[in-house]
Order: structure tokens, then C-alpha cells, then sequence
């Protein structure tokens, strides 16, 4: 999946010499989170977070603070140099650089100009597709020996079945790295009688566990 197609397109921006007041009024407004500050051409500058602005904002307790910190500039609290993704990236791809940076969010950029914004949010309702778990379904999973063909073959034990699969994720099994876990969901409400054919064929299946008597 690319990010053109997860990420927002109408992004709240702000000017460098917007006030602190502004952002902090726009980020009430329309409760996001970040707001990616730009140039004339659209370049982004800098972004600004929720926390920065409650950081540079005056107490509402304390009522001898100084009001005039919210007339600062936002480019004096801004964080820079901003990193940034294309819309042509992959979804994946992107979601090791949330991990790896802690990033809540990521300004898309196509040409050097700004198209969009990617949070989050956004990234974990994609899990929640990509898992399939949206949708009504029971959840498989088999571990399998790393080797060519097998992921065909247990298709086709579903495929005998016709019975329509949502998602299909394969990661690696922890304890031994000669096999992989196939995790599959698929749109029936009786999982037994595929999860006995597939262990006809020979495969391992960690859950469901069948039934004594399961009826086909």
C-alpha cells in the first residue's frame, strides 16, 4: 500500500511568523495533534506539536503569568529540520520510521512542496485493514517450514473450501528461523473444517486447536 493512499490531503499549516496564540487556537479547533509550518512555495519549514505549544503557553492557573508568550513567533518553538515522505513511498517502509524515530506523525512531500500528512492514527486504522480484523472473520494460524510451494499449498486447501480469505500475514517464528507463522483470516464463522483439512495435509496449526468430532 502507498502512502498517497492513507495520507490526509487538506493539512492544517501555519506560517513561521504565526503566533503561538494561532497555533494553539487551530490545534482546538480542528483537535489534531501537529501542524506542519511552511513558506510561501509551500516547503515545509518546521512542525509544531500539542506539546510544544502547552510548553511555551502560560499557566491557566496562574494568573500573573505573562500573556505575552503567546504573542511569540512559531518559528521560536518549532522543531527543524523536519523529516518528511513522498506519496509514492510504501506504507511499510514508513512504519519503520515511526518506530525507529517515535515519530507521531510525517509531512508528505512530492517535488518539495507539501501534499500531505500521515499520523499515527492513520498508520494503526491500516494495520487494523491489512489484518483484516475490520471485518467479520475467524483467525488461522499455522507455522510452516521456510520452504518454497507451501504457501500455495495451503490456498488451495481454503480454495477446496471456497472460502474467501481478507488478510494473509507472514511473519517469522521466533523460536526457530527454519519456519515462518502464516496468520490467515477468512470469512467464515466455522473455521474447524478447514483447520481438519489443513492438518490432513500435513500442516501445523497453532489456532485454532480443532475439536474431537468437528463436523466437516
Amino acid at each position: 500500500m502507498l502512502v498517497e493512499k492513507i495520507m490526509k490531503k487538506n493539512v492544517i499549516t501555519l506560517s513561521s511568523t504565526a503566533t503561538v496564540l494561532e497555533a494553539l487556537q487551530l490545534l482546538q479547533e480542528h483537535r489534531i495533534r501537529h501542524i506542519p509550518i511552511i513558506d510561501k512555495e509551500k516547503h515545509v519549514i518546521g512542525i509544531v506539536s500539542d506539546r510544544d505549544v502547552r510548553v511555551a503557553s502560560p499557566s491557566i492557573l496562574d494568573k500573573q503569568a505573562n500573556q505575552q508568550v503567546l504573542k511569540k513567533e512559531i518559528r521560536e518553538i518549532m522543531s527543524t529540520p523536519v523529516v518528511t515522505i513522498h506519496p509514492l513511498d510504501f506504507v511499510e517502509d514508513i512504519a519503520k520510521i515511526f518506530y525507529e524515530e517515535t515519530f507521531a506523525c510525517l509531512p508528505v512531500v512530492r517535488e518539495g512542496k507539501l501534499v500531505g500528512i500521515v499520523t499515527e492514527k492513520d498508520m494503526l486504522y491500516t494495520l487494523i485493514q491489512l489484518t483484516g480484523t475490520h471485518m467479520p472473520s475467524s483467525h488461522i494460524e499455522l507455522k510452516v517450514p521456510h520452504e518454497p510451494g507451501n504457501l500455495a499449498s495451503i490456498l488451495a486447501v481454503f480454495g477446496k473450501r471456497k472460502l474467501n480469505i481478507t488478510s494473509l500475514l507472514i511473519y517469522p517464528d521466533h523460536e526457530d528461523s527454519n519456519y515462518k507463522i502464516v496468520v490467515i483470516r477468512v470469512q467464515t464463522i466455522h473455521p474447524l473444517p478447514v483447520v481438519k483439512d489443513l492438518q490432513t495435509n500435513g500442516f501445523e496449526v497453532i489456532w485454532p486447536k480443532p475439536l474431537q468430532g468437528a463436523e466437516e
